[in-house]
């Protein structure tokens, strides 16, 4: 994979990555194994906060071109559409669900 460009976007608390990736011989790389191989560019990142976008493979060649963003935190990832989050969920750790007793009261 080859990074065309690398932009840190501290407004937005993200890192943009323009990428390149001829896979010759190989099938067109599947979304996870961009996320994973954008994970290695950026080391310290964290998996949950990646987002793949504009992920494009050029007809009849073995080139796929996309845009990649890595977030600081799950809070920047806001700004993210709803449809986004649910393409990636799959890809990222489950949450575990809130305990009922917090929820519950208090003292008696």
């Amino acid at each position: 994979m080859e990074v065309t460009n690398r932009i840190e976007n501290k407004l937005l608390n993200r890192v943009e990555i323009s990428f390149r990736w001829q896979h010759l011989g190989m099938a067109t790389p599947s979304r996870k194994e961009v996320m994973d191989l954008v994970r290695t560019l950026e080391p310290g990142s964290n998996p949950d906060c990646i987002v793949v976008k504009d992920c494009n493979t050029r007809f009849g060649q073995p080139l796929t071109t996309g845009m990649a963003y890595i977030y600081n935190d799950q809070d920047a990832m806001n700004v993210e559409p709803e449809y986004i989050h649910k393409r990636h969920e799959q890809f990222w750790t489950p949450k575990a669900p809130e305990s009922e007793e917090s929820s519950e009261g208090g003292d008696e």
